[in-house]
Order: structure tokens, then C-alpha cells, then sequence
């Protein structure tokens, strides 16, 4: 069974960073694409960063500069860094890993940036 776990999230003062983490256990997980989405309360979700399995990244326009999506295979692990935090980028962040039809959700992780 495939598990995908998110941690990291916790309250940040504006300027400050976090670095979440989203690990995956029971699959291959260096053949999945994985994504970083965040919904803020009364906001859709929307996508903040993704990194395939080749290592190719994209970001949203309004954190890039500032989050830096990265994964290491050998510890089945994809990270987000958040630079620069901002009152706007609170949110529950959540990854999924995906690969053809294939998709797997964390539980998300709650972040704050608040003074």
C-alpha cells in the first residue's frame, strides 16, 4: 500500500522560511512526479511547485524565486523550501505523487506566517 506522508508546517514569522517534507513509502518512488499544492480557507488548491522524475521542476508564478522544490530518490523524499514567507502563502500544503493514472495524497501539513 502506498503511503505518502507531509511534515514541516508549523507558524513562521513574515521573512522567515520552512522546509516541508513529503516522503513516500511501499512504491518505487523515483518513476513518480511529484507536486506541491496548498488551499488556503475560502481559496481553491493550487499548484505551487512540481519536480518529475527526471528532476525537471516548474513553479507557480507567485513563490517562484523564493521555494525551491527538490527530491532525493534514495530517501524517497521530495522537499519544499520556502524562502521569504509571506502572510499570503498560509496554507495547508499537500503533495501527490503521480505517475500515469496513478495518484497518491498526503494529509497535508499546516502553514502559518503570521507576526
Amino acid at each position: 500500500q502506498v503511503q505518502v506522508v507531509e511534515s514541516g508546517g508549523g507558524l513562521v514569522q513574515p521573512g522567515g522560511s520552512l522546509r516541508l517534507s513529503c516522503a513516500a513509502s511501499g512504491t518505487i518512488f523515483r518513476l513518480y512526479a511529484v507536486d506541491w499544492y496548498r488551499q488556503a480557507p475560502g481559496k481553491q488548491r493550487e499548484l505551487v511547485a512540481g519536480i518529475t522524475s527526471g528532476g525537471n521542476t516548474n513553479y507557480a508564478g507567485s513563490v517562484k524565486g523564493r521555494f525551491t522544490i527538490s527530491r532525493d530518490n534514495a530517501k524517497s523524499t521530495v522537499y519544499l523550501q520556502m524562502n521569504s514567507l509571506k502572510p499570503e502563502d498560509t496554507a495547508v500544503y499537500s503533495c501527490n505523487a503521480r505517475r500515469a493514472t496513478l495518484k497518491y495524497w498526503g494529509q497535508g501539513t499546516q502553514v502559518t506566517v503570521s507576526s
